[in-house]
Parts: C-alpha cells; sequence; structure tokens
C-alpha cells in the first residue's frame, strides 16, 4: 500500500491538500489498559469490555475495545502523521461511520486517509476537506470505516 506520509512541523494547508492524496498513519496496539481507562472515562462499563469470563461466553469469545475508544485513537493517529498541526481548525463531522469487525486487546491498527473532496471557505479564511478512513488491524482486516470532515486554514499570503 503506497500512501504519503508528510511528518512535518507544520500541518498541511487548506491549498496543500489534494483529492485523491493517501496518508498512511503510525500504528497503535490496543491494550486493556486502554479498555479500562476509557471505562472509567466514558461510564461505559458494558461486560463486554470489561468482564474477561462473560466475554468469553459471546459470540466473540472476548473482551472487545470500545468502538468509541477505537474512533478516539484513530484520531490520535491522524494528528500523529503531521498533516494537522497548527493548520486544522475544528474538527466538523463524522460521517457513516461503520464499526465492521471488532477490534481485541493486543489488535495493532493503523488508518489509511485519503482525501475525497475539498471545498474553499474564503469568508472563513479556510477550506473544508472530507477524509476518507479505513481502520485496519494487523491482519490487513477493515475493522472500521467511515469519513471525518475538517476545517483547515487557508495558506498564508
Amino acid at each position: 500500500m503506497e500512501a504519503d506520509n508528510p511528518l512535518t512541523s507544520r500541518g498541511l494547508y487548506f491549498e496543500q491538500f489534494q483529492v485523491g492524496q493517501q496518508i498512511l498513519t503510525p500504528g497503535r496496539t490496543i491494550t486493556e489498559t486502554d479498555i479500562v481507562n476509557f471505562a472509567g472515562l466514558s461510564g461505559d462499563y458494558n461486560q463486554i469490555h470489561t468482564d474477561a469470563v462473560y466475554s468469553a461466553g459471546t459470540p466473540f469469545g472476548k473482551r472487545v475495545a470500545h468502538g468509541l475508544l477505537v474512533l478516539s485513537i484513530v484520531s490520535g493517529l491522524a494528528v500523529c502523521t503531521g498533516i494537522m498541526n497548527e493548520t486544522v481548525i475544528a474538527f466538523r463531522e463524522v460521517k457513516a461511520w461503520k464499526f465492521a469487525k471488532p477490534v481485541f486487546i493486543g489488535d495493532t491498527l493503523y488508518a489509511l486517509l485519503e482525501v475525497v473532496e475539498k471545498k474553499a471557505l474564503p469568508r472563513l479564511s479556510a477550506g473544508s476537506v472530507e477524509i476518507s478512513i479505513k481502520v485496519i488491524n494487523q491482519l490487513d482486516d477493515v475493522v472500521m470505516k467511515g469519513a471525518w470532515v475538517i476545517l483547515v486554514s487557508l495558506q498564508p499570503d
């Protein structure tokens, strides 16, 4: 899989995003600590996430990471690419997000970001960038997918 990985000190300005551009995030392994901390933060102590004995009796056979935990981690992975440093004004929308497969403790995830649409918003001195996202595990299974819309600064004169 070929993709750009612009680790930059400053993110990309609106004009620098190109439709069709792909960016691969670094990987991150999901840990038990991630799940325990997210349960405490969110208040979601559903047994499928927190009870190993209960989870062994489910169709998954073991604990599953919270979907919203994984979505949050993917947001962090996208930031780690450097493309958003100091140039993203706002995270505007999550579109058609699908939780396709379970994510387990020990799974290593990365995301493939692809710019699918740009729209200049001159009155905001910014532009809207839609990014399609595929979250992929160590087996190359797509475990989540969808799109984000971000508001990005125009390049200064």
